[in-house]
């Protein structure tokens, strides 16, 4: 049904005299804005950001809330002020500072996230797992559980360096891919879209080194490099050890090309790689 509206000849001239009169008002476009433009001042972990992350690196942090980086429906908040700088300290010193010692010392100018966004409360899937990082397109990774961080604590960091380590090997690959039909080939019965149902005993025996790393080869790929970078060499060999067959030697066999992809691609030494990361854990705790 159309609806017609129709105006009184005698009210025509109102209204244009209305319109005319809102009009010859000489307002600037600015005037009554509510928006506030003026640059928050920068406080003392700004500037720690600043000359350890933006201007050695060319990396933004964003800590304080864009609604527009996070998903609308999770329950997501900023990190308080004060966990800030112990989190970020810790991407520096576990992630920055071992890629830059061990390989070109620009790799992190060259290929790296150029924008890391932190959270401070946990990220729950309906699935029931946690997502506990993101990387995006090669350009952004986001952090979550800030708040959660326990820096004194080994366990609390190696979760969240893992993320970090993942999280940055999905940019490597994103930048220079690797192989992803031969990897998969080492285990290709074992990828399930319900990992998170796999236990991690189950997973090693079938050839996974995570549970999480039977979602695809891209994240099996990832969990293979950064779980290597939790250990040092001795620990990871430890490690491996104990995994029974054929679990053990299709681990291996990952291992193998991971390690071909880091020193053919980036030149970079993996086991070199991974008693900087090691060296440098045990001298932040």
């Amino acid at each position: 049904m159309k609806t017609f509206i129709t105006v009184s000849r005698a009210w025509t001239g109102a209204i244009f005299l209305l319109i005319i009169g809102s009009c010859s008002k000489d307002v600037g476009l600015s005037d009554g804005s509510y928006l506030n433009t003026t640059p928050l001042a920068q406080n003392a972990v700004d500037q720690w950001i600043t000359e350890n992350f933006t201007k050695p690196y060319n990396i933004e942090v964003v800590y304080r809330w864009r609604e527009s980086l996070f998903e609308k429906d999770r329950y997501l908040y900023p990190p308080t002020l004060d966990s800030v700088k112990p989190a970020l300290n810790i991407v520096k010193k576990l992630w920055i500072e071992p890629y830059s010692s061990v390989a070109d010392p620009y790799i992190v100018n060259k290929v790296a996230p150029r924008q890391i966004v932190l959270a401070g409360g946990v990220n729950n899937n309906p699935s029931g797992t946690r997502t506990l990082g993101v990387a995006e397109a090669g350009k952004r990774i986001t952090l979550f559980e800030v708040d959660l961080l326990a820096k004194a604590n080994r366990e609390a960091i190696a979760q969240f360096i893992h993320t970090i380590q993942h999280e940055y090997v999905h940019i490597l690959n994103q930048t220079k891919p690797f192989d992803e039909q031969s990897y998969g080939k080492i285990t290709p019965e074992g990828y399930t879209a319900q990992w998170f149902n796999e236990s991690l005993a189950g997973s090693r025996n079938a050839g996974f080194i995570t549970a999480y790393a039977r979602a695809n080869e891209r994240e099996d790929f990832a969990e293979m490099a950064s779980a290597m970078l939790l250990r040092s060499r001795r620990e990871w060999n430890t490690l491996i050890s104990r995994i029974s067959e054929p679990g053990k030697s299709k681990i291996k066999q990952k291992e193998q090309l991971v390690a071909e992809y880091y020193k053919n691609e980036y030149g970079i030494d993996l086991y070199q790689l991974q008693e900087a990361v090691y060296q440098a854990t045990l001298k932040l705790l």
